[in-house]
């Protein structure tokens, strides 16, 4: 493999990952902005809680009314909370809600089963298993964990 295959492959996975959430309450329609750019917030916001929107467009590289409206999402899903800026009073922080959220609780456990049947092409058993093992292999070594959230295959 090469640096474009592997571009092109993260690009397919990317595509296989968002098919793979569930919709929002009333259609993925009724919302500005992708699913992709919500989960990019929501990493950055997991990985650097209190930032103020344009640091996190900054660290992103999301325009920042692309960053408000993920935001937006986020806290609507119970996802994230905000803050006034304790040193000013114009800027308002972003961070993680303490608890999770129906909604978060609801796209953490979807499966890819259907998802990864669709962009194979086939529902074999056999080769679905085969490319599921696959995927964990990389998600075990290439995905950050935490203590709160364990590799993926593992007991919680």
């Amino acid at each position: 493999m090469n640096g474009v295959e592997l571009f092109l492959l993260g690009r397919a996975l990317m595509k296989l990952g968002e098919d793979a959430l569930p919709e929002p309450p009333g259609g993925a329609g009724r919302y500005a902005g992708s699913a992709r750019l919500v989960l990019i917030v929501a990493s950055d916001i997991a990985a650097h809680p209190d930032s103020a929107v344009g640091e996190i467009a900054s660290r992103t590289g999301l325009p920042q009314s692309q960053v408000s409206t993920a935001v937006a999402r986020l806290k609507e899903a119970g996802s994230a909370v905000t803050a006034p800026d304790p040193a000013d009073r114009r800027r308002v922080l972003v961070r993680q809600a303490a608890d999770v959220s129906d909604r978060v609780a609801r796209v953490r456990a979807a499966g890819i089963e259907q998802a990864l049947a669709a962009a194979l092409g086939t529902e074999d058993p056999g080769q679905l298993g085969e490319v599921t093992a696959a995927l964990d292999v990389l998600a075990r070594h290439l995905l950050p964990h935490s203590p709160q959230d364990p590799a993926p295959g593992t007991a919680r």
